[in-house]
């Protein structure tokens, strides 16, 4: 099947999720500049989940450019990612909300970790169905940033508990990993 309509799809919902998560930010209860600083938490929170649903955008398109085509297991796989990235406004309303409290920001990894897990099962579906020499399996390779990434979220659930500062820092770290898209797959394609 073509990828067309999968990329249709997700294009639209990852839009939808940035429009839920906006709707969360509500305007200030002053008319001071003042009145804006209960709102930092919350606004902080928006921009990481501003920055990680852009990379996760970014990638996703980078990776199907690699592609020809989908099948059912694919679907699928790409169904499961986009679950894990709508709840992305849940997690942020939540963590933001509640100024980094340690339960909200480990529910927040939680959220972080399992879209981390479903796209590297969709990109090893795309593998799966393209083959081991497949321009998308040339592009990832062994995946060592996918990979590495689930280790950063794991402990960094771990470690809220101990310090949700050093979590959130961890959150952040993976970010900044992805925040330049793949160019593996740049490369790859152009060669």
């Amino acid at each position: 099947m073509s990828k067309g309509r999968m990329e249709a799809f997700s294009d639209g919902v990852l839009a939808i999720i940035i429009t839920i998560m906006v709707l969360y930010l509500a305007s200030p209860r002053g008319k001071t500049p003042g009145s804006l600083v209960p709102l930092i938490p919350v606004f902080l929170s928006y921009i990481l989940s501003f920055i990680n649903l852009g990379i996760y955008w970014n990638n996703h398109h980078h990776m199907l450019q690699a592609v020809s085509h989908v099948n059912g297991r694919v679907l699928w796989a790409n169904l499961h990612l986009l679950f894990w990235l709508s709840l992305f406004p849940f997690g942020t309303a939540w963590m933001g909300e509640n100024s980094f409290a340690v339960w909200p920001v480990a529910a927040y990894g939680i959220i972080l970790l399992f879209a981390a897990v479903a796209y590297f099962m969709l990109a090893r579906a795309l593998v799966a169905l393209h083959g081991k020499d497949s321009v998308i399996a040339v592009a990832l390779g062994s995946d060592f940033k996918g990979k590495i990434s689930i280790v950063i979220y794991l402990a960094a659930i771990a470690s809220c508990f101990l310090s949700r500062w050093i979590a959130c820092a961890l959150y952040v770290a993976v970010a900044v990993m992805w925040l330049v898209p793949d160019r593996r797959i740049e490369k790859t394609l152009a060669g």
